[in-house]
């Protein structure tokens, strides 16, 4: 057996079923559930029909690179998306079934685990395959921790003696689980530290379409790189997907863009791996990367919920519409001395609404300090109604314990 799969750490969700076991909701209460960042608003119709007009597809193994109507729909959308000049689609364009699974693999590209000290920076809180992916093939995750003033995450104090054993660096924006939005300057000082050190740069930017506003579009690594005129984006990939763009997370399908040497080796490693796309899930997947009107009606409909429901909330606990994304990321109310996983607990059992413990999507840190503890995440991924319902719910909750009497 692998020799660091006994340092794994519990997935986050088998810890929260593992927290709320035994604990019953009131009678009669339907329970919701907003602990899980998997979009409950409709998958477009015409992505079904592109899937039943392609059935054929399944009887074939698919190619592990994809085909190039494939490779060109994602190079063209992500291009005019991000404002880039136009992405090769046969060497910086390779699909995947969904970047769970593309995040697993190529940290497995990325690190070498013949020199010392492999390291890999992950922002903290984090989504769970980051550390997982590293301990996996030998590398110490090194977690950089969020600031709870400022929002941001603390790569200024990774000391230089770390820096020089970091072998890949991980960066979500927009952000799970604060929506944050990495800076334009926080990029470039990113590339400049690539520069230096030779580490491969890997941004998750699964949430990049949700935001609210039609006029500011998150801007992407890829997008900054080219600015700067990095246009090889060399270290420098990008991962997208069609789960939260699409609301089609069942379709499993992403891509990967960016520096064509890194791509070129990592359909090496995916030749041996099978994660190839079926040409019945490719089709759908070009309609969908070549449609953009499902796409604003879903930030429209996110941008409603944002817009109606953190006002109600936030008469009752610090919160703030993120800057993208479909997170709240807040702090529990002081009486709970820090226990973010008592607070999802009682706030099961009174409410009937599931939350993720914010110490759950984190780990201690350098500083010795779990930046998650004391928080909690609400992934507003239902639709309006039942979203309001479990605003309301939680605000009653929070009102009773501001007040005291429970």
């Amino acid at each position: 057996m692998n020799p660091f799969l006994a340092n794994l750490n519990e997935f986050t969700f088998t810890r929260l079923a593992k927290l709320l076991a035994g604990v019953a909701p009131p009678a009669g209460l339907k329970p919701i559930n907003l602990s899980i960042g998997e979009p409950k608003h409709p998958t477009p119709t015409f992505i079904g029909d592109a899937i039943s007009a392609n059935l054929a597809g399944l009887a074939q193994y698919p190619p592990t690179k994809g085909s190039p109507e494939l490779r060109q729909a994602i190079a063209t959308c992500v291009a005019k998306r991000f404002a880039l000049p136009a992405l090769n689609a046969e060497t910086q364009v390779l699909p995947v079934v969904g970047t769970k699974e593309a995040l697993y693999s190529f940290t497995q590209l990325a690190v070498d685990t013949k020199r010392a000290n492999p390291t890999v920076l992950v922002p903290n809180p984090f989504y769970m395959v980051y550390e997982g992916a590293a301990m996996l093939c030998g590398a110490t995750p090194y977690f950089v921790n969020l600031n709870a003033e400022t929002g941001d995450y603390a790569w200024d104090d990774v000391p230089d003696a770390v820096w020089h054993d970091v072998q890949l660096v991980l960066v979500c924006s927009p952000d799970n689980p604060t929506g944050k939005i990495t800076t334009k300057a926080r990029w470039k000082w990113l590339f400049e530290k690539s520069d230096q050190y030779g580490f491969v740069l890997l941004a998750d930017e699964c949430y990049s379409e949700i935001y609210f506003d039609e006029a500011t579009p998150p801007h992407g690594a890829l997008q900054v790189a080219a600015e700067l005129g990095r246009t090889d984006y060399k270290r420098l990939v990008a991962m997208g997907s069609l789960s939260k763009r699409s609301n089609a997370p069942g379709l499993r399908s992403g891509f990967v863009a960016g520096d064509a040497n890194i791509i070129a080796k990592f359909l090496h490693l995916r030749s041996f791996n099978g994660s190839a796309m079926s040409a019945t899930v490719a089709a759908a997947s070009i309609a969908a990367w070549n449609d953009e009107s499902h796409v604003v009606a879903n930030r429209a409909a996110y941008a409603k919920k944002f817009r109606e429901l953190t006002p109600m909330l936030a008469k009752h606990v610090d919160v703030k519409m993120p800057e993208a994304a479909f997170y709240w990321w807040l702090p529990i109310p002081k009486r709970f001395n820090g226990d973010d996983a008592a607070f999802a607990r009682e706030l099961f059992a009174a409410t009937g609404v599931t939350v993720i413990p914010g110490s759950y999507l984190s780990r201690v840190g350098p500083n010795g300090v779990n930046p998650g503890t004391g928080y909690i995440r609400i992934a507003l991924v239902s639709e309006f109604d039942e979203c309001r319902e479990a605003v309301l719910r939680i605000c009653h909750f929070l009102e009773d314990h501001n007040n005291g009497s429970a």
